[in-house]
């Protein structure tokens, strides 16, 4: 199961940037996940629970925010929902397309760090 990968690094991130703020904690960390990405946001849940016991992240919720795959095709000008790649076919000329526009995307977009006592 690579996501327990995937969340180890989403903690020890979430952890650098709450140091950087200054922050003693996080709260929360929201991710965006492309359905291309080859993760599987349950189980990516699942551990992020596991990779955030014993670190700053204790009880930290996960936010996942699914991005829809769409491409775009050349030829027609049209933007549409894809399947699997390596060729998207175009719904509305029926040819193919390998330009992408989203659905790759594994990124942190935000950290809610908790403020460290004054």
């Amino acid at each position: 199961m690579h996501e327990l990968s995937i969340a180890t690094a989403i903690v020890e991130q979430a952890e650098e940037i709450a140091r950087a703020d200054g922050a003693d904690g996080v709260s929360a960390v929201t991710v965006r996940v492309g359905e291309l990405a080859g993760v599987v946001p349950d189980a990516l849940r699942f551990a992020f629970e596991v990779a955030r016991d014993g670190t700053a992240l204790a009880g930290a919720r996960l936010v996942v925010e699914q991005v829809t795959a769409q491409a775009w095709c050349g030829g027609c000008a049209e933007e549409f929902a894809v399947g699997m790649p390596p060729f998207f076919w175009c719904p509305r000329c029926d040819r193919p397309t390998q330009e992408l526009l989203s659905g790759r995307e594994l990124e942190i977009t935000d950290v809610e760090a908790v403020p460290a006592p004054r």
